[in-house]
């Protein structure tokens, strides 16, 4: 792909694939058959799009760039696509035979919003293949004390199962994003929210304890106006001190 015919808008976070190799290894490496749904965001200009095209027809193009829908119409003659913002799109009004699988080279100052995104449709989501910035990828993969462990990192190793791809040179991209990229995995199958009583407690407890970092759980969790004294647990923790499944308990417990 030459790049004089590439002009990405900076206003719309593009940074566009142009190394075959890695486009074709993302594709290959989610495994697509046939008779999957596919749903891609950010398509641009159809880098990964036409390595998704051989393995199913059942693909989903989501691209809010008017002028990339035009050309992908042209390339992909009965693609489906939607010119849309992807976090203003319904799923559920999309026609599926079930649940999609997506996949997309997605916006960087968009990227938390887009994941959050498909937390919440979860129900309709199989797994999820993305291409991110490498520090984010590393947050949503965070263990407790660390720095990068924080609500993303809860919220996804709950409602899904996240698994870190390959890493993607800068020199992949045009233009050349400032930041290494990190494919990533996600199986919203491998969910284990059925431990949680109470899925929105349990989401505003995490919010509100990460919400002032350097304070406590004590503190943190004041405005939730939970009786403290009924739970046996240390609230002088702060909550990147607290693992996974002591979020759960902890919510359980209140719930």
């Amino acid at each position: 792909m030459s790049s004089k015919k590439i002009y990405p808008k900076r206003s719309l976070g593009q940074n566009y694939l142009i190394d075959e190799n890695i486009c074709r290894n993302i594709v290959n490496s989610f495994n697509i058959t046939s008779d999957e749904e596919v749903l891609e965001i950010g398509p641009g200009r159809g880098a990964i799009t036409k390595y998704i095209l051989e393995k199913t027809s059942n693909v989903t193009a989501v691209e809010l760039d008017k002028n990339n829908c035009s050309m992908l119409e042209e390339k992909f003659p009965g693609l489906k696509i939607i010119n849309k913002d992807f976090l203003k799109l319904d799923i559920n009004t999309l026609n599926k035979e079930s649940k999609f699988r997506v996949i997309g080279n997605i916006p960087y100052n968009i990227t938390t919003p887009i994941i959050f995104k498909l937390i919440d449709d979860r129900v309709l989501i199989k797994d999820a293949q993305l291409m991110m910035q490498l520090e984010v990828a590393e947050r949503l993969a965070a263990k407790p004390n660390s720095k990068q462990y924080g609500i993303p990192s809860v919220f996804v190793q709950v409602f899904s199962k996240p698994e870190l791809g390959f890493k993607i040179s800068r020199n992949c991209f045009y233009p050349k994003p400032k930041v290494a990229s990190q494919l990533i995995y996600f199986d919203f199958t491998e969910s284990i929210e059925n431990k949680i009583k109470n899925t929105e407690f349990f989401k505003k407890l995490v919010k509100s304890a990460f919400g002032t970092r350097r304070k406590t759980l004590k503190n943190s969790i004041k405005k939730l106006e939970l009786d403290l004294d009924k739970v046996k647990f240390d609230f002088t923790r702060r909550a990147e001190t607290l693992s996974i499944q002591e979020f759960i308990e902890l919510a359980n417990s209140f719930s």
